[in-house]
């Protein structure tokens, strides 16, 4: 199991996420973004713009992907 943070997965807050693969990780990482943006946060709502202007290239967002999968990979398991 690894862990990541909401700002280490694009996001705006420190909320921790675990899980033992990357997809399941980027779908809490989803929900939590649903839920803040119901909330109207402002902070979390800035990082879906910046998500959004990723998302213009296919190109763009497919590489963040991947850099974010790599880095998935790359943390130690947690306990």
């Amino acid at each position: 199991m690894k862990t990541m943070t909401c700002k280490e997965l694009g996001g705006a807050c420190d909320l921790e996420f675990q899980a033992n693969t990357f997809e399941e990780m980027a779908q809490m990482s989803q929900s939590h973004g649903k839920e803040m943006f119901q909330k109207g946060d402002n902070a979390h709502l800035q990082a879906m713009g910046e998500m959004r202007n990723l998302m213009q290239s296919a190109d763009g967002m497919a590489k963040w992907m991947e850099g974010k999968r790599k880095e998935f990979e790359a943390k130690p398991d947690t306990k």
